[in-house]
């Protein structure tokens, strides 16, 4: 964002320029506004947020992961295709695989219902703070602050559906606990698969495109909400709903845009963290290296059993596309934090800061940079423990997400069965990828202390055979039987080595916890000191709060980059795809069908992706991407390799926001699809 200086050094350490912000609408800067209109932005303010058709409207939070967009008076959502990712795999099977051959629903009664998916619509937001924020309220450790916030929450929730049945209410901090926002929301629950085009398409390029430029992804999927045909409003999935008639909808640009043109994003970004302290990115940057060491080995175990079987990759190709996604997210953001010299910008820019608080008093006693630099190394090795911990044990296998939930469940309840969900997970993969990260955990962790106890048994027992271990767990553990009511907390059940196992995890994470509880409450209040400082020092500048996954507004312009002095280019067409098509025999990403093929010669000046500066993160994915008219030109999908360091730290002259052109996917609905009657239903006005 264009901002009058305080001082050109300052503002260039915090990287406060063109077209970074992740604004909330309900309080627009008016600045921003103007600077938004000499961008290209053509409309009067109370179309963003407060006008009866006000373009917010049309933009939903996409089951609580992603974004996406309202497009037709029936209510069809476009997102992106890897946000319904899981929807089209739990569809699929090796007879009638929608994943790998896509999915068109001819009627409206083959559209697809799914299984704890929904769209949620913003009613309203206001700042709150007065209302939270009292001097006892200042006194509390982080504990209680998340236990009070909670008890308010659940007290306004209740207030809000005694008005209305059909909202419900988020209280989040902002501006790292500064200020409180209490957010208004409408749940639609029965969501449902419309359109899917081949994994080909969706997710061309695959890993070797993940986070590059240039890209030809077609990286959209279609659903449609449905709601109680006799109020209109949200209904749990019935067979006798009927579709969803939105107050507004977007509609669609066929004019396109060139090189310079007004783009603005709105969705659901979910975590930044700029306003984080140097020594706080220190710690974010080990934790990156773990992440991704731990992934890499997670990831060869899963891709040779996806590789040697099609109902293996059916299971598998959700869970290692999330995988792998932030794997390399991990990998590129740590490279973007040593080519910028992010952590020595920071350091300077806490220089500054503590040479204003020197000056002026403010913020003098409570806000001690060098103590905060102690509590941060103090933590540093617990949070790479931890770290090991998280990519080890949590959301990795079926073996260890059983354990560890009955452990959890023997602390309140007596009985316990597991659901028969063999469908999600191949127990030969799971069993490799949990002996395999077992190995890997007790290489990286070298101080006994933090090794579980079950190692013990590993070596006692097994011989110090991890996949022996595992093996044993998934034939034997009773924790593997399903539907049996499982006596949690007998003698018997203690003595199950899955039970064990599954103990001595929660006893390591509450170990870990322990060690954290000491300084954590010390240094959230110094980086929440942090960020109160920043803003005071820099009162006369708007400025935005870190996302936390609620509704946000970037604006930028269309626009390439320049790497080394090489151009980049602004935008893809049809030849670059087909060329990396012809490739698909040696690479294994860029491999389609034949008919993609000849539909990509035949459409030689076909735009396919395009860059814009738009401010985007995780969550942002499905985020419709409008004119200066509030009309749709494209869906937000990625960003480049060079943007990866912007959840810190956004670098205004590499960091792009990578979208799929609306007329790329509709070519494909029609070329592909034939889906005449979901492109009649879009040109509704």
């Amino acid at each position: 964002m264009k901002k009058l200086l305080l001082s050109a050094t300052c503002l260039l350490a915090l990287g406060a320029q063109a077209d970074e912000g992740m604004w909330t609408l309900y309080n627009l800067p008016q600045a921003v506004y103007e600077t938004m209109k000499q961008q290209g932005y053509q409309l009067p303010y109370d179309k963003l947020y407060q006008a009866d058709d006000a373009i917010m409207k049309s933009v939903v939070n996409f089951s609580g992961y992603c974004s996406g967009v309202v497009v037709s008076p029936d209510g069809l959502v476009f997102t992106n295709h890897h946000c319904g990712f899981e929807a089209i795999r739990s569809h699929s099977t090796v007879e009638h695989d929608y994943m790998l051959n896509g999915f068109y629903a001819k009627t409206q009664e083959e559209e697809l219902p799914n299984k704890n998916m929904f769209v949620s619509f913003m009613v309203e937001q206001n700042d709150v703070t007065d209302r939270v924020v009292t001097p006892a309220f200042e006194q509390m450790t982080t504990k209680q602050r998340s236990e009070y916030l909670d008890s308010i929450e659940n007290a306004w929730s209740k207030d809000v559906r005694k008005n209305d049945s059909t909202l419900r209410l988020e209280l989040k901090p902002f501006y790292e606990g500064n200020r409180f926002y209490a957010t208004t929301y409408r749940d639609y629950r029965d969501l449902r698969l419309v359109f899917a085009i081949p994994k080909s398409m969706g997710k061309f390029g695959g890993e070797t495109d993940n986070w590059m430029w240039p890209r030809q992804t077609c990286d959209f999927s279609v659903f449609r909400i449905y709601c109680d045909p006799k109020t209109g409003g949200p209904a749990e999935y019935s067979k006798d709903n009927v579709p969803f008639h939105p107050e507004h909808w977007a509609r669609i640009s066929s004019e396109g845009y060139q090189p310079g043109s007004f783009s603005m994003t709105m969705g659901y970004p979910g975590s930044t963290s700029r306003y984080l302290s140097s020594f706080g990115i220190e710690e974010t940057y080990a934790e990156n290296a773990i992440r991704a060491q731990v992934r890499g080995v997670k990831q060869e175990v899963m891709k040779r059993h996806m590789d040697a079987s099609e109902a293996v990759r059916i299971k598998y190709d959700s869970k290692y596309a999330q995988s792998s996604n932030y794997w390399k997210n991990s990998i590129g953001m740590n490279k973007c934090i040593d080519s910028i010299g992010l952590i020595q910008q920071k350091r300077h820019f806490e220089q500054q800061l503590q040479q204003w608080i020197d000056s002026t008093g403010h913020f003098a006693g409570q806000l001690d940079l060098k103590q905060m630099e102690r509590l941060y190394k103090q933590r540093l090795q617990l949070s790479k423990i931890r770290m090991y911990m998280i990519e080890t044990f949590i959301r990795t296998d079926e073996l260890s997400a059983r354990a560890q939930r009955a452990a959890r469940m023997s602390k309140t309840q007596e009985k316990y069965a597991f659901d028969d969900n063999r469908e999600t997970f191949d127990v030969a993969t799971d069993r490799e990828i949990l002996a395999t990260l077992l190995k890997n955990f007790r290489q990286k962790v070298d101080d006994p202390q933090f090794l579980p106890a079950f190692y013990q048994t590993i070596d006692s027992r097994f011989g110090g055979d991890c996949q022996e271990y595992a093996n044993y767990l998934y034939d034997h553990s009773r924790l593997m039987k399903n539907g049996k009511r499982l006596p949690l907390r007998k003698k018997s059940m203690q003595k199950d080595l899955g039970m064990q196992f599954g103990n001595d995890i929660e006893l390591l994470g509450e170990k870990l916890q322990e060690g954290f509880r000491k300084v954590r409450d010390s240094i959230n209040l110094q980086e929440r000191l942090l960020c109160a400082a920043k803003l005071r020092m820099e009162e006369d500048l708007p400025h935005y709060s870190d996302a936390n996954f609620t509704m946000r507004l970037s604006y930028g312009q269309v626009k390439e980059y320049n790497l080394g002095g090489r151009p980049s280019g602004w935008q893809t067409q049809a030849p670059s795809i087909v060329e990396k098509m012809k490739k698909g025999d040696s690479i294994e990403d860029y491999k389609v069908e034949p008919e993609m093929i000849s539909l990509l010669e035949g459409a030689e000046q076909m735009p396919l992706c395009f860059l814009t500066t738009n401010d985007i993160t995780g969550g942002n994915s499905g985020s419709p991407m409008f004119d200066g008219q509030n009309r749709l030109i494209g869906l937000a999908f990625d960003g480049n390799w060079d943007s990866l360091s912007s959840d810190i730290f956004f670098d205004s002259q590499l960091a792009r926001c990578i979208g799929v052109d609306i007329r790329y996917v509709l070519f494909m609905m029609d070329k592909w699809g034939h889906a005449d009657r979901l492109l009649n239903e879009i040109k509704k006005q």
